[in-house]
């Protein structure tokens, strides 16, 4: 199997961790920042580039074409599957699924179990579908489901088990199936300290 790949300083990678697998000619390396721990069964592709202080769980995946910022968390089994960007300061518990071409902010905060979707049918029709899109400050339940090229505004909630169907002002709150937009709580309304 080939590799490419450059890690930087005080950095951990634990057993069968595969770093900068080639999916095809002519990729770059995989460059991963200062301070990491990549824990063990854990795969990234070339063409992905992260910054400093990333900390994963057991068996994580992310695909080609990732930017990742500094200070991210992602939880064991969560599956970033390539051509997004994923900002600083950001908390993806475990078994998340992000889809080809979604982005997600700043100070984000994704549950567990929740999946985010690109592709309104169960056969691919084409292959530039469109992934979520979440601003800074959004947070997002466990088990919730964001629909394809929904975009989530800044300071947003979304509730547990909710299904996003349609975008989410800035600083509301989303809850239910289908996701019904509510006043967001004074108490909810801030920064996330992630």
């Amino acid at each position: 199997m080939e590799t490419l790949s450059s890690v930087g300083r005080n950095s951990v990678l634990q057993d069968n961790v595969v770093l900068g697998l080639v999916y095809g000619e002519g990729c770059s390396p995989a460059r991963v920042g200062d301070n990491a721990v990549i824990r063990s069964n854990s795969v990234i592709y070339c063409d992905v580039i992260i910054g400093d202080n990333l900390r994963t769980g057991h068996g994580i995946l992310i695909r080609e074409k990732t930017s990742i910022g500094d200070n991210v968390l992602i939880g064991s089994h969560s599956i970033i599957d390539g051509h997004s960007s994923i900002g600083s300061n950001v908390s993806i518990q475990s078994a998340v699924y992000i889809p080809l071409n979604s982005t997600v902010g700043c100070n984000v905060f994704i549950g567990p179990r929740a999946v985010l979707t690109n592709d309104k049918y169960p056969v691919r029709v084409r292959d530039d579908l469109p992934g979520p899109v979440l601003g800074d400050n959004v947070s997002v339940g466990a088990n919730a489901t964001l629909l394809p090229g929904v975009n989530l505004g800044e300071g947003c909630f979304i509730a547990a088990g909710s299904v996003v169907t349609k975008d989410v002002p800035e600083w509301s709150l989303a809850v239910g199936s289908p996701a019904r937009i509510k006043k967001l709580p004074e108490n909810l309304r801030r920064s996330n300290l992630l």
